[in-house]
Formats: structure tokens, C-alpha cells, sequence
């Protein structure tokens, strides 16, 4: 009888899902979005309201997290809860993050928190925020005092998530608040907010020198639409460096090209300043030149033909699901960086709401994930965009990222089918052929390669 074929993860490999506190707590009424919110300009004109309740009822979900045999679970501490007047902490907001760190633990769950992720107290915005190099020490303040507190509970932090999105949507599309449209502006806050990290890497390591600490970007692949087209080449390059790889260039230090060394000044002490890399990957897009888009480097994006597409947004469409773009990113990092650090996939996931094409995603992506530490890329874990359907910032409830579905006006909860298939993958630490033929199972092919005559895989990876 032939063996199972089945992809097998390192021991050790973390498992989990990854979240946000304004997504998910509900009640976060200091912050910057909470504002934007109040104004009427999300694309829904929703709010956040209650949102997920995890300010009250975390644990239940995470429960739901340790039934799917997660071992780690990313979530955010909110600024503007600690600190909601400048100077001023609030104790029974450093308490209940307490409370949800040591249930974490008491599961058996390793937590991964993020120091900064998207929101900011309505005091440090009222200052413009990041767009003023010398708001970064009110930062850096916050994180020593968490750290301070919260160091027996935790030691994997995450300082800034996705400075590349919050510098790019909230300062040259407008998107995000403040919805400016500054080119120069954006690219300084997308500086400072490197140098934010850097800083809080040394401050974080002055007090717990054994934590591990990194950030993460979004990693957007951009292809020229048409390769034989030099114009095409070019602006697919121009977006791929600005959005992909200018926040990688100021972590690591690296001289920038020009005319970019003459606008922005280099981050001190960045290179070495991280123990990881972390990565959040979607999608991709083909880039065709177009002269109408000054404003998008010249650049209009779009998906590939007849992709299979995730469901739209009321923003645009989220982007094809394209397997092969998260193996693409990893070993791109990896080329980029240096010192050899381990490289975490801290979101990936897609807006499906009927689960239609979630779990054939997860274990194509995860497929290519097994690829890349065959290939000895030091890749650690895995967190899935979402664990519950949340406050889609821009989009509000209109998009569904969760392996668990949530009816946010009842807070009902219902796991869809993608929820069982990642526990079974978390508990065998591995892609096993039974899980792909009750899941995905015209996904095998991809999975394992061809099977022969005699019924063996062309290629069993175990």
C-alpha cells in the first residue's frame, strides 16, 4: 500500500492567526480611526462599534484558537487604550492586555504583539503624528513602558505593522486618515516610521535582551502587464520600489537611489536593528504604463485575466490569489536582507466570505511556503489573516477574512470549513494528503505533483 504523500513543517513551526486591537476589541473611541469613522468617511459609512468584542470576550475566541491547535496568536496592544492623554497610563488597560496575555500562555499559545498597528491616540495625531521626526520619542516612550510591564508575558514583539500601507494609503492616496495626498509628506512618514522602529528595537532590547524582535511590511507583487513593453517594465519597477522595497532599504540601512538619498536622510543604527522579518502577503497586480495616473507613478494596476479573484471590495477588488507570489517574496526578502534572520509569514489570508476558495488558497500558499525551507529559507511560521471576520478599516464589515464567520450586530459566531482544515494542518504540523482530498482535493496535483500509473507521487515530500 503506498505511503501518504504529505508536506511536513519543521518542529517547532508556528501556527497561527494574526489580528488587530481596533479591528477586533471594540469601544476604541481615542484613536485617529475612530475619528474617521465618526466623520462618515469609511467607503461603508460604517463604524467599528463594538466590532469583534475581544475588549470584553477575547477569550472565547480564543478558545476557537486553541481548538484549531494554533500554538501562537498575533494580536495588537491599542496606544491610545495605555496612554489615552499624553503621559497619562491607564493601569486597567495594561491590566486586561495582561489578562489576555497570560490566557494565551495558559493555552499554550505564544503570543506575538504588535506595538503599532495603523492606530494612533487622537493626541499624538493632533501633533501630525509620525510626519514629525521628533514625535517618534512618544512613541518609543510607549513601548518601553508595555515592555516594562508586560516582559514576564511576552517576548516576541512586533514594533510597527505595515509601515508601508499606513505611510502610502494615509498620506498619498488618502485612504487612510489623515487623507492627504503629499507625495514628499508620505515618503518622510515612511521614513520616520522606520526610524520608530529602529529606535524601539534598542529600547526593547536595553530591557529584555532576550525577546525577539521585528516588523513586517506588505509585500504587493507588481508585474509589468505586458514584458515586452519597456514602459510597462519600467513603471512596474518604479511602484515595486517605492511600495515594496523603499521601507525594506531604510530597515537595512542601505543607500538609497537617487534622486530618494536627496529626500529622505538615512535611518540611524538601522542595519542589524531586527531579529526577524516579518511578511504580509495578499496578492498581486500586472502594472501597464497609463500617463492619466501621474499620481500612481504613471502605473495602472489591474489583475491578471481569468485568475481566480477574491471577492471585491468596496474599494476595487482585493486581488487575484496567486499562490506563487508568497514563494517569490520570501526568497526575494531573503536576497535582501542581511544577517540570515528568520523570515515569518505574519499575515496572509483573502476576503472570501462564502469560503469558496479559502482552503485551496491556504494549502496552495502554504505548498509554496513547504518550497521555500526545502530550499533552506529559514521560515519560522505562519499566521492567517484572520481568526474572526473583523472591522476591515476602510472596507468595514463588508469584508470576510475570518476562518470563523461573525455576525457583528448578534457577535454570533460560525467556524467555516477553512477553520477545520487549519487545525487539522496545526495539530499534524503538516499538509497530508487526507486533508487535501477532503478539502481541496483538485488542488493535489499542485500540492504533491502528478501521481503515476503505480499510484506513487512523482514527488513525495515528507
Amino acid at each position: 500500500m503506498a505511503r501518504e504523500r504529505k508536506l511536513q513543517f519543521p518542529e517547532g513551526f508556528l501556527w497561527g492567526t494574526a489580528s488587530s486591537a481596533h479591528q477586533c476589541e471594540g469601544g476604541n473611541v481615542n484613536n485617529q480611526w475612530y475619528r474617521w469613522e465618526q466623520q462618515g468617511r469609511t467607503l461603508t459609512g460604517e463604524r467599528s462599534a463594538v466590532a469583534a468584542n475581544w475588549w470584553q470576550q477575547a477569550e472565547r475566541d480564543f478558545e476557537l484558537a486553541e481548538q484549531m491547535e494554533n500554538n501562537a496568536l498575533r494580536l495588537s496592544l491599542e496606544w491610545s487604550r495605555i496612554e489615552p492623554e499624553e503621559g497619562r497610563w491607564d493601569e486597567s488597560a495594561l491590566e486586561r492586555y495582561r489578562v489576555l496575555l497570560s490566557d494565551l500562555r495558559r493555552r499554550h499559545m505564544t503570543p506575538l504583539v504588535t506595538l503599532h498597528h495603523f492606530t494612533d491616540p487622537l493626541w499624538f495625531a493632533d501633533r501630525d503624528g509620525f510626519a514629525r521626526e521628533e514625535n517618534i520619542r512618544y512613541f518609543v516612550r510607549f513601548v518601553r513602558f508595555v515592555v516594562e510591564h508586560l516582559r514576564d508575558l511576552c517576548s516576541f514583539w512586533l514594533t510597527i505593522n505595515e509601515p508601508n500601507v499606513y505611510a502610502f494609503l494615509g498620506y498619498l492616496t488618502g485612504e487612510f486618515p489623515p487623507g492627504e495626498q503629499r507625495a514628499l509628506r508620505a515618503l518622510h512618514v515612511l521614513r520616520n516610521l522606520m526610524a520608530a522602529h529602529v529606535q524601539a528595537f534598542y529600547a526593547i532590547r536595553e530591557l529584555q535582551p532576550e525577546g525577539q524582535i521585528g516588523y513586517c511590511l506588505n509585500y504587493r507583487l507588481l508585474e509589468a502587464a505586458c514584458s515586452y513593453s519597456p514602459l510597462d517594465r519600467v513603471v512596474a519597477g518604479l511602484q515595486e520600489t517605492f511600495f515594496n522595497w523603499l521601507a525594506l532599504k531604510l530597515a537595512e540601512g542601505e543607500r538609497l537611489p537617487l534622486p530618494l538619498r536627496f529626500a529622505l536622510s538615512a535611518v540611524p543604527r538601522a542595519a542589524g536593528a531586527r531579529d526577524y522579518h516579518g511578511i504580509n502577503y495578499y496578492t498581486r497586480d500586472l502594472v501597464a504604463f497609463d500617463p492619466r495616473r501621474p499620481g500612481e507613478l504613471f502605473g495602472r494596476r489591474f489583475p491578471r485575466p481569468g485568475a481566480p479573484m477574491q471577492d471585491p471590495g468596496r474599494g476595487g477588488y482585493f486581488g487575484e490569489v496567486y499562490p506563487e507570489g508568497l514563494y517569490r517574496v520570501l526568497h526575494s526578502v531573503y536576497r535582501s536582507t542581511r544577517g540570515n534572520k528568520p523570515l515569518y509569514v505574519t499575515e496572509h489570508g483573502l476576503n472570501d466570505v462564502e469560503d469558496r476558495l479559502r482552503p485551496r488558497a491556504i494549502l496552495e500558499h502554504l505548498a509554496m511556503l513547504h518550497r521555500a525551507i526545502r530550499e533552506g529559507l529559514p521560515v519560522r511560521g505562519y499566521f492567517h489573516w484572520t481568526l474572526v471576520d473583523n472591522f476591515e478599516w476602510n472596507e468595514g464589515w463588508g469584508a470576510h477574512f475570518g476562518l470563523v464567520e461573525l455576525n457583528p450586530r448578534t457577535q454570533e459566531r460560525r467556524p467555516r470549513p477553512s477553520a477545520s482544515m487549519f487545525g487539522e494542518i496545526c495539530r499534524a504540523n503538516a499538509i497530508t494528503e487526507s486533508i487535501v482530498e477532503r478539502y481541496a482535493p483538485e488542488a493535489a496535483a499542485t500540492i504533491f505533483g502528478p501521481v503515476t500509473a503505480a499510484g506513487s507521487g512523482a514527488r513525495v515530500l515528507i
